[in-house]
């Protein structure tokens, strides 16, 4: 028998073993190495060969993702590795580095109990690096430490042994910072060098070492630097190989699932963890109700929707009938399996602690929670992720019979990738595609050419904006087209301590349903009386209800929020979402007959209430802006500073490391399109550079009237926005 046939008859023996399963995450800034450390670990475990490790990046499945040489989408693998006697599951998911792929990473942290967080020795942390440790760590996923690319130190800087420490300490403690800052409070996850949780290698030449290592084989960093010296690289691997060193500070300091689930749960589950699922989950037990999420899913040619599952409690079964919680609707389970790269292995059953592959939903979504239909638990907790879609295109078919496959193939597009938003606008014919950034739609659009066989053709992008207001109004009345029923309402912007507590997820959307909350709106800032009448946060925005004895509003209550809800998803001014606003009802008047205070009546006049106070409130639009990271030797300053003030952008930052600058901006999108090609002109193509989405700021009111009228024109608006009169009726 193979090693790799005796793998997978062990990993079928170890999935019921939680304690000897670890679920990692590989993640790190762009072009750090992370899928060449998979390769690496894949290799280790028999299932690639060694000679391959580092150049047939198996975890890289997708064409597109090998021309362009990064990873675009999360993938998995199970693994088994042997230690202090113990043989461990490793059940693996590699993440894509890229910001406009940050979507993959916020859901698989979802799916796993630890992060190898990898930072190149040359680079030190970036950008994306602290991107992906909030991520992990708002999941409570704990990390551990790999710095990658050390051969770069010793052959083309040429460090000492010295100048490695030193290196070698600074991104530690920057690591450090960031953990304790971002790190649940009841959690003492600092990185220790002593322990080994930090390791250095190179993945590209198959070598690692950490402290423990140092002590059991006696080798040092001066003796490192001798093994380049005299070309024996080939010969420290195998002194040190990568995978041993990475897969053991794994298994030796990242959780198992019935550890990381006692505190996981509670967090990520809303549901009562002293019922019966609620004490599978905790347990990680194999037996008991099935409580399963869905982290991902992706297109297969002959399986069709291939779901990324995390097994919390229970059994994931071939054959078994499924509940999905979300969309209420069932689903019998065809395949039931682990990952294996660009392979799966069919095990029949994976239990509670595993990450399995599932065929058989044709309703699956990211994010969906699935349970016996015995069992109809409650949901998990939405995934949130970090950054939002900010740039538009539209698709249209080159043949109006590919019309419905068109349709068809945007609506899988959106169940597999929620950071992909799909607007279908049946009145104008219109199919808008909301992407992270230009390179996450340029990826979308060729998969639905070359996946789907489509004909399409694109829009130039269009920058997604959002409309707020600078001033106040109200009290302004809303009037039913009956005229029996009346709302006032009065507008102002959203408190800024609200504002960032919902941009850092501190406090979450929805209907207010518990009295507790006041307490946490009045943490971030509001004041006692209004925190107590917040009836919901939508879109950034919140309702207030500080009317007193009006006589059948809570009748009304649902059709107001309704109504709220609807008036936010297109403003008066450009048709744009609304955000950062604070809606007060302050008075209300009631007809004492149902029959005349129903949807008909109810949702226009809440609407132009809401509209009308927004078009006196000094209404302005809010357009989006990166930071931009540019890293270039000092003698392009210049060019890199003139390029951003070119598209408005400014300098927030500058930092200088021998003969480079490390330059940050902010700049807004509208002005990014084609910035990759020009900065590399700018700098004879020594500027590197990368992206983080920032947040929205007031477009300047000089551009305002302009945009505003572009954007109605493209959507097939009047020209000019209605005044306030025309919502009031």
């Amino acid at each position: 028998m193979t090693r790799k046939n005796k793998m997978m008859l062990k990993i079928k023996e170890l999935m019921y073993e939680p304690q000897r399963i670890r679920n990692i995450g590989i993640c790190a800034h762009i072009d750090h190495g992370k899928t060449t450390l998979s390769d690496n670990l894949m290799a280790g475990a028999g299932l690639i060969s060694k000679d391959l490790a580092g150049d047939q990046l198996i975890m890289d499945t997708k064409s597109d993702e090998r021309e362009r040489g990064i990873t675009i989408d999360a993938a998995n693998a199970s693994m088994v590795q042997k230690y202090r006697g113990e043989e461990y599951l490793i059940n693996l998911i590699d993440t894509p580095g890229h910001v406009d792929f940050g979507g993959d990473v916020t859901r698989a942290m979802r799916a796993v109990d630890g992060a190898v967080v990898v930072v190149c020795a040359v680079d030190g942390i970036k950008p994306q690096t602290e991107t992906v440790l909030r991520q992990a760590l708002k999941e409570n996923v704990k990390p551990v430490l790999f710095i990658n690319k050390v051969d770069r130190l010793i052959n083309e800087l040429q460090y000492s042994e010295k100048q490695l420490q030193e290196k070698f300490l600074k991104i530690f403690m920057d690591v450090n910072n960031l953990i304790k800052n971002l790190a649940p409070e009841d959690k003492n996850w600092q990185l220790n060098f002593e322990n080994g949780s930090v390791a250095f290698g190179s993945a590209y030449q198959n070598w690692a070492i950490n402290v423990p290592m140092m002590k059991e084989t006696g080798i040092k960093f001066k003796d490192i630097i001798e093994y380049y010296r005299q070309g024996k690289t080939d010969e420290l691997a195998e002194h040190l190989p990568l995978y041993d060193v990475l897969l053991n500070m794994v298994i030796e300091h990242l959780p198992s699932p019935d550890v990381a689930q006692t505190y996981r749960v509670p967090k990520i589950w809303n549901g009562d963890t002293e019922s019966d699922e609620g004490q599978t989950m905790l347990k990680a037990s194999a037996e008991g109700p099935l409580a399963a999420m869905i982290t991902n899913v992706a297109e297969d040619e002959f399986a069709g929707l291939v779901s990324t599952c995390r097994v919390y409690g229970g059994t994931l079964k071939k054959g078994d009938e499924v509940y999905l919680v979300g969309s209420k609707v069932k689903s019998r389970l065809q395949q039931v399996g682990v990952f294996n790269g660009s392979k799966t292995i069919d095990t029949g059953n994976v239990p509670a602690g595993n990450i399995a592959y599932v065929t058989g939903i044709k309703d699956a979504t990211a994010g969906e929670t699935l349970c016996l239909d015995s069992n109809r638990m409650p949901e998990f907790e939405p995934i949130d992720h970090i950054s939002e879609p900010v740039v538009t295109i539209a698709v249209e078919p080159k043949k109006t019979k590919d019309l419905p496959k068109l349709i068809n193939v945007l609506r899988s597009i959106a169940k597999q990738d929620p950071t992909i938003r799909v607007n279908i606008n049946e009145k104008t014919g219109e199919q808008l595609i909301s992407g992270m950034g230009e390179l996450h739609l340029e990826v979308m659009v060729n998969r639905m050419k070359n996946d789907n066989e489509l004909d399409i053709v694109t829009s130039e992008p269009i920058v997604v904006y959002r409309e707020s207001v600078l001033g106040t109004a109200g009290p302004v009345e809303g009037k039913s087209p009956n005229k029996h029923n009346r709302f006032y309402i009065e507008v102002e912007p959203l408190d800024d301590g609200i504002i960032n507590a919902l941009n850092n997820n501190d406090l979450k959307e929805g209907r207010v349903k518990s009295k507790d909350m006041a307490q946490k709106f009045m943490e971030f800032g509001m004041n006692k009386e209004e925190a107590r009448r917040v009836w919901t946060v939508y879109n950034k925005s919140m309702f207030l209800n500080m009317t007193r004895g009006i006589q059948y509003l809570d009748e009304v209550k649902e059709l107001l929020l309704e109504g709220f809800e609807d008036a936010l998803k297109e403003g008066p001014l450009a048709s744009e979402e609304v955000s950062g606003l604070k809606f007060k009802l302050v008075d209300a008047k009631l007809h004492e007959d149902a029959v005349h205070r129903g949807p008909a009546q109810v949702l226009p006049a809440i609407k132009g209430a809401i509209n009308g106070a927004i078009m006196l409130a000094d209404p302005c639009l809010l357009e989006p802006i990166q930071k931009v990271f540019i890293s270039a030797p000092i003698e392009y300053i210049g060019a890199c500073s003139q390029e951003i003030q070119n598209r408005r952008g400014i300098m927030t930052g500058q930092e200088i490391f021998g003969d480079i600058s490390e330059m940050e901006f902010e700049v807004p999108i509208a002005e990014m399109f084609g910035f990759a090609g020009d900065i590399r002109s700018a700098t004879g193509g020594m500027g590197l550079f990368s992206t983080e989405m920032k947040g929205f700021n007031t477009l300047p009111r000089n551009m305002q009237d302009k945009i505003v009228k572009e954007i109605r024109q493209r959507k097939g608006l009047s020209d000019e926005p209605f005044s306030a009169e025309h919502y009031l009726g």
